[in-house]
């Protein structure tokens, strides 16, 4: 994807825990799109950071989505990606997307990745990996900042 671009539709999708998202319903609101899968390291060790932003942010409004994108056939078991889910907290709502329709439409080739979009619902910053973190909190600040301005 490219910044400025529209979020995809949430469609396709295997399954949903936590609630399924409707594109029309985020509009408003900053959404971060997170990209995770279970055999990823780099997303076990990031996830309690995209758990303290979705706690800090939430009161402005952020809305997180994580998606789980599978590496391997093994990443398909959705027992499994239900017990990580609940292992490590994402009480927000996560996609698996275990047919890549998502991963498709995001045009995603990376875990942990981040996808964050303004009240528009419009591309603002996209991350790749568990570096550069700090940039994307800064991102977070800057999109709350903008979206209070305008």
């Amino acid at each position: 994807m490219k910044l400025q671009e529209d979020m995809p539709e949430f469609s396709g999708v295997s399954q949903w825990v936590n609630g399924e998202v409707k594109k029309a319903s985020l509009r408003g609101n900053p959404v971060l799109v997170h990209y995770w899968s279970i055999s990823c390291h780099s997303c076990k060790e990031t996830l309690p950071q995209l758990i303290e932003w979705r706690d800090r942010y939430k009161p402005k409004g952020l809305q997180v989505i994580s998606i789980h994108k599978p590496r391997s056939d093994k990443d398909t078991n959705i027992s499994a990606i239900k017990e990580a889910i609940q292992r490590y907290k994402l009480t927000h709502p996560v996609a698996i997307d275990n047919s890549y329709k998502l991963v498709d439409a995001y045009q995603n080739q990376y875990v942990p990745a981040y996808y964050l979009f303004g009240a528009d619902l419009k591309l603002r910053h996209y991350q790749a990996g568990e570096k550069g973190l700090k940039m994307l909190e800064k991102r977070l600040d800057r999109v709350f900042h903008t979206d209070a301005a305008e």
